[in-house]
């Protein structure tokens, strides 16, 4: 009997791209030896269905679009229980966790090493009764990718949500919050944080710090406190693009934390709206799901499967 493959691909991802080069990619998936079953996402969370219901019964789950839909197939597999690796093929605006994984931005290279590459295991974060990929983040900026149009995405790319980020920088709201590890216990007013696995965020590379292992059971964790004036925003802005050292930014890894607020705060998880919570708790799910990678490629941030 042969491999069976499912293939969930969000057809409006990225202007469409896939479109184009679909019948390419299937040829590369059947030639593989692959019984491929295809599904185009329908509507949001069509993906995050298809993946739990029906994840368990296929050899190998690929999926194309932007992070959030990766998001949406692996919190699929996470709800239902299922060890099925993935195959990822980006074609979204940003793409920051093939970015961190150096997916190939060649839709048929991608392809490609998917069939040919082997399966490596990466953690993923827990976040209450939800699941994310590679980051949980509220505050400053971090709605902009959800409430920025789809068609202004596709049809600017990654300048979308830059233009549509710097309209907030004038009226910065802060949330003031208790945050507990087992690293760490603080109070604060912060405008910005993030819980992250991924070495590249909102396509910036190193805004998570360095040494980022996207298997080695730890978050990255990053809080922005509230500026008292320009100055400090000025030296924040700074920080965040070029590495200097401030008091206005905590950073720290942990396997967990809990997150409270004496308010309802909108986070993102992987870009999308994750919600409106009061108090979180996020949990390093370590070597949760497995990802085809190019074989005969190193990737120093991930461990090989034997």
């Amino acid at each position: 009997m042969g491999k069976r493959m499912l293939f969930i691909f969000n057809p409006r991802a990225g202007k469409g791209s896939i479109k184009n080069r679909l019948v390419d990619i299937l040829d590369i998936f059947v030639k593989a030896g692959y019984e491929v079953t295809v599904h185009p996402t329908q509507a949001y969370r069509d993906g995050q269905r298809v993946a739990r219901r029906k994840g368990g019964e296929y050899d190998l789950l690929v999926t194309s679009g932007g992070d959030g839909t990766l998001d949406e197939i692996v919190t699929g597999i996470m709800e239902g229980g299922h060890s099925t690796p993935v195959g990822y093929i980006p074609a979204g605006s940003t793409n920051d966790f093939a970015n961190s994984l150096h997916v190939s931005k060649n839709m048929l290279e991608a392809a490609v090493d998917i069939v040919e590459g082997r399966a490596h295991a990466f953690d993923v974060g827990k976040f209450n009764d939800d699941f994310f990929v590679y980051i949980a983040a509220f505050g400053l900026f971090t709605d902009v990718s959800y409430e920025t149009n789809q068609d202004l995405k596709n049809i600017l790319g990654h300048a979308a949500y830059i233009l549509e980020g710097t309209q907030r920088l004038f009226n910065i709201r802060s949330y003031n919050m208790a945050v507990e590890s087992a690293e760490c216990n603080m109070e604060g007013e912060f405008i910005f944080g993030m819980v992250s696995n991924a070495t590249s965020v909102g396509g910036f590379r190193k805004l998570t710090g360095p040494d980022v292992m996207l298997d080695d059971g730890v978050f990255e964790v990053m809080l922005v406190h509230r500026p008292k004036n320009i100055l400090e925003l000025n030296e924040i802005i700074a920080s965040l693009l070029g590495g200097a050292d401030t008091k206005l930014i905590e950073s720290f890894k942990t396997s967990s934390l809990k997150i409270s607020c004496d308010g309802p705060v909108s986070w993102t998880l992987d870009g999308e709206f994750g919600g409106e919570h009061r108090d979180v708790e996020i949990t390093n799910m370590k070597h949760a799901v497995q990802i085809m990678i190019k074989e005969d490629e190193t990737v120093p941030l991930i461990n090989t499967l034997e």
